[in-house]
């Protein structure tokens, strides 16, 4: 059960002691309980345990230590389970490493370069159910960066990419895998790790330069959407920000980025983890013990400390200071105490801390995790260029021919098998920017590539040349073995940031092509073990491959690639994958007619996941939207159905996903064709599926034999009356792109949705109702069909086909009513517009007219029960131009909102506002919501692409 706000405490709480040690998160060093770590939990009362390599052996002993720890809490009186936390991200990245029982997995970018978020799921299911075995209930993942500067980011392959929207699909998949496996998630590293600037000195802090600005449109997006989808903690990461608008030297100790941006900005509410403040830059800036106190008071939850004894003792101490100095409150304690004990409640209890499954689970869940291990390599192994066509290497490298492997001095990762052999005396970073990398990376020989060399000989049945290459350049020895060799494989690893295997590479690159040219075989296939960055651009480098890491897992995937087992399938990264895609797949995308009953269920999926890219607390007109959103025709009867519609669909037929929709309808009466919504799933935008749907859908319009306009966006429904503007950004590129695809974009027509949020409070202007009873326009409600002939005529007369479609919808619907305008001189017409009861039956066609959880709140006296729900609405005012046709507008929309109160709608939305009529009704008290650009152009325009 969860613990809120208003829940009794257990009374130990009450203890500040008690309090204060759930608020610490710590670590030590070696396999076995030790006296301190015994010390700081039955004396001190920590409340956190962070497990590292260090920590750990088998599957096994891991069990019999983590159900050990909590013995000891259990017995030391602690009314809650330890939390357990884990890093485990795969690929490089895993403290727990044990052959036989933990199944290993690629890298977060192998993962997305595998191209299936469900896979992404799985394997995070897995991997949780697999630490969860062993007694750990918090996994700190997924690892939520973007690569801003990928190619020199020491984070790698541990980010998705560089992609803001791929990074959240697949983080949010992750994050599901986990919290679906029992674990609660600790997203990381806020505000974003992507893009650090390293100064050189281990005591200097990397720095985040980019505006909040650019944090928000990039960095910040799957931080933003992971925490909508209900992310359980925050890692805040131990970074500078040096911006015009930020100066903060270490990013978990600043409350204008925990309270501010994390908090208030993001909406996040639950536990905030501050980075360890052992690290160097930290200690030595300002010290553990204040460091303590200035995470606390900047809203961390829990304050993370590694391993030294010495150092813990005095953050303890720290932090009974700053409360007895009055620098942190009871109160603030008690805080963080709540959420922590929340987050315990969603993962532990007594009964499951003290007896964790262990082997027994691990055996059964084996065979079945293995098996996804070596799918999710085998899709992961990216194969981006093969110019001479080298590949397989079983079809082109005769059986008496030599093979050449070059391999780098490298750390082997921490999930490989060949690091639990090396000594704990080599555990020490190069240099500050590796240890950004993984907490445990370490130099030793090269035991994962001599294993490779000895598959690729196993593989081949032949001969294999092996040795490595360092920053000492092409030797003699490299030389004659090149001359021998028919084939070389070069492995790189990082060869941006390890700039010696970048040259050696394009030294043997040129070495190669020389003696190619000479006459000599010399097949040269380099393979980047870790970042695909290194030669991701260079064309130089004709056969080039992608593995993501380097455990014995993805080289065995890699020598069964190479020799033609099966054919890899994986993509590159986020704008890598896409910029290439464009060039290969321009226009060759099939476009399928609609199918409702085939496609219904994949339009909705593309729905909702395009809806979790949209930042919170923005509801657009695609939010709510269902396939019967756009089955206009279907609600028109004769003699209204003067509108015919045609829809689109590219998708996977072997899945049944779409990957995209588009939208088109044609006005009969005024040979007028409309394209009303265009969409494509985030994680494949700029692959040419957006130009294929519009090519195709262009081409059905045209082959109209009396069209005369074309129009880009519909106000029914009322998905996308236009391009979008509200997002500036992504408006101005949405626009360049339909400009570059035939449209006149230079003159819009602009179209806004307003909204009043909270109608429980809102007032009406003083002096508007003076105003409005002074013209004498009389006003009046009608209902159905009788008395609409007259509102029917000035509508068609007026305004376009949609808003004719939509009135006679309306007419037909009992929820709706229409309020007319006349005119005090002669009794005519001079204004209409629909009004909507909530949950009305045009809120199909209008999804913004659906309640949001922002629109279903108590009423004001905190009663819940005053059946205030639902969203009114004020639909397409029709109010042709006259001096006084400002007032009109007024009275009508007055009209519309005192119906909307009458009818107990929270909030009201006023939608189809033209341009200048925006500023009339922002003066009532209306916001606006959303803004669109309305394009229209002649058929004659596009005549030439129905021939192409």
């Amino acid at each position: 059960m969860e613990v809120s706000e208003s829940d009794e405490l257990d009374p130990l709480w009450q203890d500040l002691d008690w309090a204060m040690g759930q608020l610490f998160f710590m670590g030590w060093e070696g396999t076995e309980v030790t006296p301190q770590i015994r010390t700081l939990i039955e004396d001190h009362h920590l409340g956190a345990i962070l497990l590292t390599t260090k920590n750990l052996k088998t599957a096994q002993e891991t069990a019999r230590l983590v159900q050990e720890l909590q013995t000891i809490a259990h017995q030391a009186g602690h009314p809650v389970p330890l939390l357990i936390a884990l890093d485990q991200e795969n690929g490089g990245v895993n403290s727990l490493f044990d052959e036989d029982y933990i199944c290993q997995f690629p890298s977060a970018m192998g993962v997305a370069a595998a191209g299936s978020p469900e896979m992404a799921y799985e394997i995070a299911n897995a991997t949780a159910k697999e630490v969860s075995a062993v007694g750990v209930n918090m996994i700190m993942g997924p690892v939520l960066d973007v690569l801003t500067n990928a190619r020199y980011q020491p984070l790698g392959v541990r980010a998705t990419g560089d992609d803001p929207q791929e990074v959240s699909q697949y983080g949010i998949a992750a994050m599901n895998g986990y919290k679906d496996a029992g674990l609660t998630t600790c997203g990381k590293h806020f505000p974003s790790y992507g893009n650090l600037d390293f100064l050189g000195s281990s005591l200097d802090m990397p720095i985040i330069t980019e505006t909040l600005e650019q944090l928000s449109l990039s960095a910040l997006v799957p931080f933003r959407n992971a925490i909508r989808d209900g992310l359980d903690a925050m890692m805040v990461g131990g970074c500078a920000m040096a911006n015009t608008s930020m100066n903060v030297m270490h990013a978990c100790l600043s409350d204008q980025v925990v309270d501010d941006l994390l908090r208030n900005d993001l909406g996040f509410n639950g536990v905030t983890i501050s980075e360890c403040l052992e690290m160097d830059a930290l200690s030595h800036d300002i010290g553990v013990r204040g460091g303590t106190v200035m995470a606390v008071e900047a809203g961390c939850d829990l304050v993370l400390l590694c391993r030294s004894f010495a150092v813990q003792q005095e953050a303890i101490s720290g932090l009974k200071l700053g409360v007895e100095n009055d620098m942190i409150s009871r109160e603030r304690i008690m805080v963080s105490l709540k959420r922590v004990l929340n987050l315990k409640s969603k993962c532990t209890s007594w009964s499951k801390a003290l007896n964790p499954p262990g082997i027994s689970l691990l055996a059964t869940l084996h065979p079945s995790h293995l098996a996804l291990s070596t799918k999710a390599y085998d899709n992961s192994i990216t194969i981006m260029r093969d110019k001479g066509h080298l590949l397989p290497l079983s079809n082109t490298l005769y059986p008496d021919e030599e093979l050449l492997l070059l391999t780098p001095l490298v750390k082997p990762l921490p999930a490989s098998a060949a690091t639990k052999a090396l000594t704990e005396s080599t555990r020490s970073a190069a240099n500050e920017h590796d240890k950004w990398q993984h907490r445990s990376s370490i130099m030793s020989g090269e035991g994962v590539f001599r294993e490779l060399g000895r598959s690729l000989a196993r593989q081949r049945h032949g001969k294999l040349l092996h040795t490595s290459y360092t920053a000492n350049g092409v030797r003699p020895v490299h030389e004659n073995l090149i001359n021998r060799a028919a084939a070389i494989i070069i492995i790189t690893a990082d060869a941006n940031r390890n700039l010696y295997q970048n040259g050696f590479t394009k030294h043997v690159a040129m070495m190669c092509s020389m003696l190619s040219a000479g006459g000599k075989k010399k097949s040269l296939i380099v393979v980047s073990v870790s970042s695909p960055y290194d030669f991701a651009m260079d064309k130089s480098i004709g056969t080039y491959v992608c593995t993501f890491d380097f455990t014995e897992t993805a080289m065995s995937a890699l020598v069964r690639a190479l020799f033609g087992e099966f054919v890899p399938q994986g993509t590159l990264p986020g704008t890598l994958r896409k910029s290439r895609k464009v060039q290969k797949s321009r226009q060759n995308w099939l476009v399928e007619s609609w199918n409702m009953e085939r496609d219904q269920r994949g339009l909705l999926a593309l729905i909702k996941t395009i809806e979790k890219t949209m930042p919170p607390g923005t509801q657009s007109g695609l939010s709510g939207a269902t396939a019967a959103s756009f089955e206009i025709s279907q609600a028109l009867t004769p003699p209204h159905d003067t509108i015919q519609e045609q829809h689109f669909v590219v998708r996977n037929s072997s899945t049944q996903a779409l990957f995209g929709f588009c939208s088109t309808y044609y006005h009969v009466p005024t040979s007028h064709g409309i394209i009303s919504s265009l969409f494509v799933d985030p994680s494949k935008r700029n692959l040419s599926i957006g130009h294929s749907l519009h090519q195709r859908a262009l081409r059905s319009l045209l082959s109209r034999p009396s069209i005369k306009t074309l129009q880009l966006g519909s106000s029914l429904p009322t998905i996308y009356p236009g391009i979008p503007m509200s997002d500036l950004t992504e408006g101005a590129r949405l626009k360049r792109w339909f400009a570059a695809n035939g449209w006149d974009i230079s003159s819009p027509r602009l179209l806004y949705t307003l909204t009043i949020r909270n109608l429980l409070i809102w007032q009406a202007p003083e002096g508007l109702l003076p105003s409005i009873q002074r013209v004498s326009f009389k006003f009046d409600l009608i209902a159905g069909r009788e008395n609409a002939e007259t509102v029917l005529d000035l509508v068609k007369a007026n305004a376009g086909p949609e808003v004719l479609a939509l009135y006679h919808l309306a007419l037909a619907d009992e929820s709706c009513g229409v309020v007319r305008a006349k005119s005090p001189v002669d009794g005519s017409l001079v204004g209409a517009v629909i009004i909507t009861r909530p949950n009305s039956s045009l809120s199909t066609y209008i999804p913004v007219l659906k309640p949001s959880p922002s629109t279903t709140s108590p009423s004001l006296n905190g009663n819940s029960n005053d059946n205030i729900n639902g969203v009114g609405g004020i639909l397409a005012p029709v109010v042709p131009n006259s001096p006084q046709a400002a007032i009109v507008l007024q009275g009508l929309a007055l009209l519309g909102i005192r119906q909307n109160k009458a009818h107990r709608a929270a909030a009201c939305v006023l939608c189809w506002v033209q341009g200048e009529e925006r500023d009339v009704l922002l003066g009532m008290g209306f916001d606006v919501l959303d803004a669109f650009e309305e394009v229209r152009c002649s058929a004659e325009r596009f005549s030439e692409l129905s021939l192409g």
